[in-house]
Order: structure tokens, then C-alpha cells, then sequence
């Protein structure tokens, strides 16, 4: 395994490199269609994803079986990430790109990003997440933004932890809260639209009253969960951090043996937003035909059953069974906060502007 949202083991860049024939020719409806001939040299696709992305080796190499030497090219928040695509569309640094969601897909869409190009995956894709993608790019994975709580550190300090939205405005919970920047972090961005979806025109005066709460604002999920909060392994002292529903499992995965028998942090399920992530070809590549082929290799059963493990996200494959550790450990939120996409990407830079004046000048 590379990094995952959990894990930080330093991979800027991943390569994979495959031995067998090159993509070409071939109608790529289907990964049966999109499998290039075996008669030339292997193909460059730059996958461009965020930092966390991971899943294991050997599902990674079998992309050499396709005739693809697939270059994962990883470069911070997914926001950023998408920010780049942005600037350079038409003209892409990469071919295929992971991780533009439901809160970033219409900026993308109007900006002319990518080649439109949905997976078959033989049907498999679960339809409501298809439909985001709006007939051009691929669900890959869903889950839920909410807060974490340290449920050790408060049992420490005699504390009750908070379980709504509001409570984390209280004076109890005063200097305990870090969030990520909308504007650079795809779960602060999530964060900020569920505080939008949950309170409406109140949500200015809510984060005016987190401001007065001593709110810490860094740049992105990995600062946060991994060296402000308390349950993340590092030296932090904020018990309370913007991350995701799935993330307590991971303690259990990462865990030294003798593993717990369950996660010393958990998911407040109260203003949980629900987060889609996508695959799409990038306007302009060079290797479209290629390009596809690794997208319908994310949406593929063998990438899909990874997926929980390594990226600690739900697969958008129906049928995928899951690890016992999700089913205990990784409770869905029974109403999920969301945003029509089309108003984000029409109130999203103002919203964001706001948010900015309001916490951090």
C-alpha cells in the first residue's frame, strides 16, 4: 500500500510500469473494447489525483495486462488538483483525472475540462451516483464528511462530546475544533456547504460564532487529521477535526498488533456531507483511447473491492462486498446534507469569499 488519507508515507509520484502493448485503435465502450493490441510498446497515462490517493500493487500492475504504464501524479488537495485542471484545460499535464466530486464537478464542467466519457462497468456503477456525473465522467467512490471526534480524549477530560452542528459553537468545546480551508481542501469545502445546507442564511453568523470559538483553520485534510488532531498519531491537541464518517476504521487497519477491538475516535453523524468522487479523460490528451481504459479500470471490481481499505471511501460498485471493519465501524448517516451542484458552482467563489472574510481576516 502507497498513502491513504490515514497513512502519509512520503509518495509524491507513483509509477507503475507495465511490459505489454500499447492502447490503440480500438472503440472504448467497454474495457474489453478500450484493451489496446499487444504488438507495441506500453502507453504513458498520467493519472493526476490527490495526495491520499493509494490502492495496492498488484492491482495497480495489472494494468500492464491492458498495455498501460500508468504514472500517478499526485498534487495536493483534491480542490487543488482540480484548480489545475481548471487553468490548464485543453491543454491538460495529464490524461485521466481522480477526484473531482459533486461540490467541484460544475466548475469543471464549465471550464471545458474534460473529454466526455462515462464507464460501462457492465452496468454495476450504482445509478444515483452515474447521474451526478452528468453523462461525463465516472463515480469511482461516495462517503460522508463530518466531523471526528476523540471520543478517548474526551472520556480523559470528564467531557461529553458534541453530537450536533450547534454544540460545536459552545463555549464547552472552546479551542477543540480544527477545519480545513475551503478554498484549498475538498472536505473543508464540503464542511462548509453542509454548515450552508444545514443553517442557510444563518451559516455566516454560525461560522462568526466558531471564529469567536477559537476554530483552527490549516490547508488540508493531512495538516489537520494527522498533525492537529489528537487522535491522528501525531502531537495535536484538538480533539475535534472536519474529516470523514469512514476514517475510524483505519485505526483498527493501521494499528500495531494486537489490533483494538474498536477505534478510539468516531463520526458525529449530525451535518455529515455527502461527498462523490469521479474519474474523467482530460480534454486534449494525447492518449484518449488509453485515457478510458484506466478509467474503466477504477470503475472495475478489482479497483472497486480496494478501494475501502486504501482509501477508506465506499466503492460505487454495487455488489462490492465490504470489509467487516466498514460494516462495524463506518455507520452512514441516515440524511446526508447536499447541495444541488449547480448552485455551488454558481454561489461557490462568492460563499468562499465570505467564509474567508469571516474567519480569516
Amino acid at each position: 500500500m502507497r498513502t491513504s488519507r490515514h497513512v502519509t508515507r512520503g509518495l509524491a509520484v507513483a509509477v507503475v510500469t507495465a511490459a505489454l502493448a500499447a492502447c490503440a485503435g480500438a472503440p472504448a465502450t467497454s474495457p474489453e473494447a478500450s484493451q489496446p493490441p499487444s504488438s507495441a510498446s506500453p502507453t504513458v497515462v498520467r493519472l493526476a489525483t490527490f495526495d491520499s490517493f493509494a490502492l495496492s500493487d498488484d492491482v495497480v500492475e495489472a494494468l500492464a495486462d491492458q498495455g498501460i504504464d500508468l504514472q500517478v501524479i499526485t498534487g495536493g488537495d483534491a480542490v487543488e488538483v482540480v484548480n489545475r485542471a481548471v487553468l490548464s484545460s485543453g491543454n491538460p499535464d495529464a490524461d485521466v483525472l481522480y477526484g473531482v466530486d459533486n461540490t467541484t464537478l460544475d466548475r469543471a464542467l464549465a471550464a471545458d475540462v474534460f473529454d466526455p466519457y462515462v464507464a460501462a462497468a457492465d452496468g454495476a456503477l450504482r445509478p444515483e451516483l452515474v447521474a451526478l456525473g452528468k453523462d461525463t465522467v465516472t463515480p469511482i467512490d461516495d462517503g460522508e464528511v463530518c466531523v471526528n471526534v476523540d471520543d478517548v480524549w474526551f472520556a480523559d477530560q470528564g467531557i461529553a462530546p458534541p453530537r450536533t452542528l450547534e454544540e460545536l459553537a459552545d463555549a464547552r468545546y472552546r479551542g477543540l475544533l480544527v477545519v480545513q480551508n475551503p478554498a484549498t481542501s475538498s472536505p473543508g469545502l464540503a464542511f462548509l456547504l453542509a454548515t450552508i445546507a444545514q443553517f442557510g442564511d444563518g451559516w455566516r453568523d454560525y461560522w462568526r460564532a466558531l471564529r469567536e470559538n477559537d476554530v483552527k483553520v490549516v490547508n488540508g485534510w493531512s495538516e489537520a487529521y494527522l498533525a492537529e488532531f489528537t487522535g491522528g498519531g501525531g502531537d495535536g491537541d484538538r480533539p475535534l477535526v472536519v474529516s470523514y464518517s469512514t476514517s475510524p476504521p483505519a485505526e483498527i487497519v493501521y494499528a500495531a498488533d494486537p489490533k483494538p477491538e474498536r477505534p478510539a475516535t468516531s463520526a458525529m453523524l449530525d451535518g455529515c456531507y455527502h461527498q462523490v468522487e469521479f474519474a474523467g479523460v482530460l480534454r486534449g490528451t494525447p492518449v484518449p483511447e488509453a485515457a478510458r481504459t484506466v478509467v474503466d479500470w477504477l470503475a472495475s471490481e478489482p479497483v472497486q473491492a480496494d478501494i475501502p481499505l486504501n482509501m477508506f471511501v465506499f466503492p460505487a460498485r454495487s455488489g462490492v462486498p465490504l470489509p467487516d471493519v466498514f460494516a462495524e465501524f463506518a455507520p452512514r448517516p441516515a440524511r446526508p446534507l447536499e447541495i444541488d451542484s449547480a448552485r455551488v458552482a454558481a454561489e461557490q467563489s462568492a460563499w468562499v469569499d465570505e467564509w474567508t472574510e469571516i474567519v480569516l481576516r
